[in-house]
């Protein structure tokens, strides 16, 4: 067995986040273990979608990140990093300017994907075996802070996937004014979407990942491998929406990054299961970007042969 040491960054609307995993190579299979987890609250959206570029305090908050993330690279001997951006570093005109500006002082190359890409990424790391079904559809659902990515597995294989600029850091933006005709052509995008999946499919569950859906499940009291009712997420979002930031922080305990955002990404995952009445549940693995850029790396080594060369550190 070979081992070997990668990681992932995922550069979002919302926050940034940094995996570190272990793998374990076993001739042409592998496993990933996860080494370390780090998440920074940045929020380059609210800079992005009011004003359509990231400001220099947020580029600052940016660096900084990453200059940390630099150092745990090392710590841990990683052998190969992958930094992508999304939503918001794809719609500010400064995006490649601020990713070069962090190339040139921390070496890490960061891709600014599309939204394609981005849904690609995440069906690379393949549909959860623990949900998986012999037959019919499911339907995986990623929000994020700028964008949904939404992919449809069919006998356990991908059939459509895409991307909606629907987000929960831009929901709160709207506020602002800004881009309001784009935001209602988007969600109605995806109402009609999800609409035309139940006419074909009739999917029965969500796969549903992001920060906020890991929290709400945790609300909601349930085990790490039990679904949650599309009529949970309307109750919980009942009882969460009336309330100010304060209060929810105060009443069910969530931190001031998550006590807003929450709201928005539930209404989202609840037009889902609106919009596609067939869904009955709705599974949370706590999996997401990094995940799929994890597994996209070892995919990529090992058609490459990377591992069938020899080791200079013995792993």
């Amino acid at each position: 067995m070979r081992l070997d040491i990668l990681a992932a960054i995922d550069v979002g609307s919302n926050a940034v986040r940094l995996l570190i995993d272990y793998v374990e190579v076993e001739g042409l299979t592998y496993e990933l273990k996860k080494a370390a987890y780090l998440r920074v609250p940045i929020r380059l959206g609210e800079d992005v979608f009011t004003r359509n570029h990231v400001g220099h305090a947020k580029a600052q908050l940016l660096m900084e990140a990453m200059l940390g993330f630099q150092h745990l690279l090392r710590a841990y001997g990683v052998s190969e990093v992958r930094a992508c951006a999304t939503s918001a570093m794809r719609d500010a005109v400064n995006g490649r300017e601020v990713a070069e500006a962090i190339r040139e002082r921390t070496g890490i190359g960061m891709d600014i994907i599309s939204g394609q890409e981005e849904a690609d990424l995440i069906c690379a790391a393949g549909f959860p075996k623990e949900f998986a079904v012999d037959a019919g559809a499911a339907v995986y659902v990623d929000v994020g802070g700028g964008s949904t990515e939404l992919v449809v597995y069919r006998d356990n294989r991908v059939y459509l996937h895409d991307s909606f600029q629907v987000g929960t850091v831009r929901m709160l933006s709207i506020a602002a004014g800004k881009n309001v005709a784009a935001w209602e052509v988007e969600k109605e995008r995806l109402a009609l979407s999800m609409r035309d999946i139940h006419r074909r499919d009739a999917p029965t569950r969500v796969i549903a990942s992001g920060g906020n859906i890991n929290k709400a499940h945790k609300l909601l009291g349930k085990k790490n491998d039990e679904p949650v009712r599309p009529d949970e997420i309307k109750d919980l979002l009942g009882r969460l929406k009336p309330l100010s930031v304060v209060a929810r922080m105060r009443e069910f305990g969530l931190n001031g990054y998550r006590a807003d955002v929450i709201v928005p990404a539930l209404e989202i995952f609840l037009c889902v299961c609106r919009e596609c009445p067939s869904i009955r549940s709705v599974y949370v693995p706590k999996t997401g970007l990094a995940d799929g850029l994890l597994h996209d790396m070892c995919k990529k080594r090992l058609e490459a042969g990377t591992y069938n060369q020899e080791d200079p550190n013995g792993r």
